[in-house]
């Protein structure tokens, strides 16, 4: 049975970069164990047979509103119908002028999420409780537009605790009608991530850069039980490749709807649904 896909995290930007900074190496390097290649350029075609190889019919791209990625936005014009964009960037100490255009882009673009990694910015010293987010959230709440948070220690040497998915329980409280996901797993919180989503309608996790086939027991009983509408597929590509990540995903021990669900029911619904 030829399974569909929605790859819901990947990154066609990094060849924009001649020189990564020094952390991107070590990531690449030392945390993934990954390839000289891993931040070349990417070309469109090579993509689109990846995806077709592996029943991927829609991907979502990373850009910024700082740095609009070039590659990400000419493939999106070259074919609407295979890609989306993930809009970062928003700058939360000014964040009027710049949700202004975030809200500009997404009316003007097929913008699927507005993302935010709270280790990444600000010295790492903001975790999602904090106020300085709420003016992103009530935007994203207002335009129906989903957003995804990094939740994990992060694979560069950057404070991780900010990370903690603990930290969403505020935001879910004070924003129920914000569609929040969490990206790049919750490692090692992945039980308060489950607890989470529990007690929380509008929350979902993505398993982006993580390798099927290393997610924890705790979080496949869940896929397999009460979470099967909650869990999104993703790779993080190029530092996961669909041909690994599809596969892997496959292999797993997930009934027939489950796995339906996790490779493309659940991102359909949750990115995709109409506004």
């Amino acid at each position: 049975m030829t399974h569909r896909v929605i790859d819901c995290l990947a990154n066609v930007h990094f060849g924009e970069t001649e020189n990564q900074p020094t952390f991107m190496k070590k990531v690449r390097d030392e945390y993934f164990k990954g390839p000289a290649s891993m931040y070349d350029p990417i070309d469109l075609a090579t993509l689109l047979d990846e995806m077709d190889s592996h029943g991927v019919q829609r991907a979502v791209l990373m850009d910024s509103l700082v740095k609009p990625s070039v590659t990400a936005r000419t493939f999106v014009d070259a074919h609407p119908d295979r890609f989306a964009l993930a809009m970062g960037g928003v700058n939360l100490l000014r964040p009027i002028p710049a949700l202004r255009e975030l809200a500009a882009v997404a009316a003007d673009l097929p913008v699927a999420y507005a993302v935010v990694g709270p280790s990444f910015w600000g010295d790492g010293q903001y975790p999602p409780s904090d106020a300085v987010y709420y003016p992103l959230y009530t935007k994203c709440a207002e335009l129906e537009l989903p957003l995804c948070v990094n939740t994990g220690l992060p694979g560069p040497p950057i404070p991780g605790e900010v990370q903690n998915p603990i930290h969403l329980d505020r935001v879910c409280v004070r924003f129920p009608e914000l569609r929040l996901c969490m990206i790049h797993g919750a490692d090692p919180w992945w039980d308060v991530a489950i607890r989470l989503m529990i007690k929380y309608e509008n929350l979902r996790l993505m398993t982006s850069a993580w390798s099927p086939k290393r997610l924890p027991d705790s979080l496949l009983h869940y896929m397999r039980t009460r979470g099967k509408n909650k869990i999104i597929f993703a790779s993080d590509f190029p530092v996961l490749r669909m041909q690994r990540v599809v596969p892997e995903a496959l292999a797993l021990d997930l009934p027939a709807d489950a796995m339906d669900n996790y490779l493309y029911n659940n991102a359909n619904e949750f990115f995709f649904r109409e506004r």
